[in-house]
């Protein structure tokens, strides 16, 4: 019994960060139709996704369920949510395609890079400011989702705040990563 028990609580991690790859889907139907209330069914499957990627994190270090498997899909679905939801706002007109452009150019940038730097032998782990970067990533594509104002808040230009300064992180933090990168391939 106990060991079912810890069996199931080491797998709560993966199962919520599932859960947040299953909301992929679902906001992209959501964002597939202009209005009102499928934005804002878009935006709750966005901030479930969020509440869900906090929580495995907590419960993978509480239970010490830390994976691999766990490792690789967490970010993953952080990063696919973010950049669907990003591209599934450019045809509603509630985001620049520049900065979207400029936001996935240096994720990919910054994954072949760690790809690199792992062939290499040399391990690049998130730096806080990444972290913020997805923190700001995050909230601008809810208030983005969202979009319409709701108890006198415009949630569209709440997103376009925090996008703003999640194009700020990303760029920063894209040129640290590679800065750490150059440091330390230099002196191998």
């Amino acid at each position: 019994m106990e060991d079912t028990e810890k069996k199931r609580k080491s797998n709560l991690p993966n199962w919520l960060t599932m859960f947040r790859l299953i909301c992929i889907p679902l906001v992209v139907i959501l964002l597939s139709f202009p209005g009102r209330l499928s934005s804002f069914f878009a935006a709750f499957f966005i901030g479930m996704a969020f509440i869900t990627d906090i929580l495995d994190g907590y419960f993978a270090r509480k239970y010490e369920a830390v994976t691999a498997l766990g490792k690789f899909l967490d970010p993953l679905a952080d990063k696919i949510l973010v950049l669907i939801s990003m591209i599934m706002l450019i045809p509603l007109e509630r985001i620049p395609i520049l900065i979207v452009i400029i936001i996935i150019a240096r994720e990919l940038a910054v994954t072949g890079l760690r790809s690199i730097a792992v062939s290499e032998g040399i391990v690049i782990e998130a730096s806080q400011l990444g972290k913020y970067k997805t923190i700001f990533q995050a909230t601008a594509v809810l208030g983005l989702a969202l979009h319409y104002e709701y108890f006198n808040i415009d949630f569209h230009i709440v997103g376009m705040l925090f996008l703003w300064a999640a194009l700020i992180l990303t760029i920063w933090s894209g040129w640290a990563y590679f800065h750490q990168f150059s440091r330390v391939f230099s002196s191998k």
